[in-house]
């Protein structure tokens, strides 16, 4: 008799302690996943507040490449930390569904933070080539670009790996055991980098657009803008808080009396 790791195929569902939780964890437990979710939520919203209040919001025309540059920052903020925010969650606030259910929803979130990411990049290209401005000019730019890249190579071997293998489940299941740490690895760190991104973005837009005296002297645009990043570093610890110790789903350690 030996010990292995397996797949529960009688739940089908993932592994958790929650039968162990008393009721501060519990309390602890609904509280930041509300607080997570309000974030990820707000960090949008107040995107949109700024881009309509303060930036005169949205066009994609060569007449106003300003406006066309406005969609870079919403997308990029939806993609990177709303879509991708919820996507990580998904594996702790989804600990009794099937999980193949956890799978698509993660893949669809994922889906829909993929157009937002390449709009938002092909938005501030064309604005950059427009208004005669060097592209990947500042740490921003390329911190950005290699999450991009990060972003792309996990959502297609994930979705290969993850979804795709399914059709051989049995064969492939001890392949994709192993590679749950990796891409749980790599996802947080694309998350990270997005949020670097979102930052290093956040504070280049300000000090071009509203001087650096303005900047320093906290104008109303000012603080908005400070305030979305606030809610950017927030999100970040929230959501790294809350998959604390779980890397994607846990495996279960039993004996070979019960094969997978």
């Amino acid at each position: 008799m030996f010990d292995m790791y397996y797949f529960s195929q009688r739940s089908r569902s993932y592994d958790s302690d929650e039968h162990e939780r008393g009721a501060c964890e519990w309390c602890e437990y609904a509280l930041i996943i509300t607080l997570a979710t309000i974030l990820l939520i707000g960090v949008s919203a107040l995107t949109i507040f700024w881009i309509f209040f303060y930036r005169e919001g949205y066009a994609w025309a060569d007449d106003v490449p300003e406006k066309q540059f406005n969609l870079h920052p919403t997308l990029m903020v939806a993609g990177f930390i709303t879509f991708s925010g919820f996507s990580v969650l998904l594996y702790r606030i989804c600990r009794c569904f099937r999980r193949i259910y956890v799978k698509l929803l993660h893949a669809i979130f994922h889906a829909l933070a993929f157009p937002c990411i390449v709009i938002g990049f092909l938005a501030v290209l064309d604005f950059h080539n427009k208004k005669g401005i060097n592209n990947f000019y500042s740490l921003h730019s390329w911190i950005g670009f290699v999450a991009m890249g990060l972003f792309g190579i996990q959502y297609a071997v994930g979705f290969f790996s993850f979804l795709l293998l399914l059709i051989c489940n049995k064969g492939t299941a001890s392949f994709r055991a192993s590679l749950v740490p990796i891409h749980a690895a790599f996802g947080i760190l694309t998350f990270v980098l997005g949020v670097a991104a979102c930052l290093t973005g956040l504070t280049e837009k300000a000090i071009f657009t509203l001087g650096s005296e303005t900047y320093a002297s906290m104008s109303q645009e000012a603080i908005v803008i400070n305030a979305i990043g606030i809610s950017v570093v927030a999100v970040a610890v929230v959501v790294l808080y809350t998959v604390r110790g779980t890397g994607g789903y846990r495996l279960r350690k039993v004996s070979a009396q019960h094969p997978s």
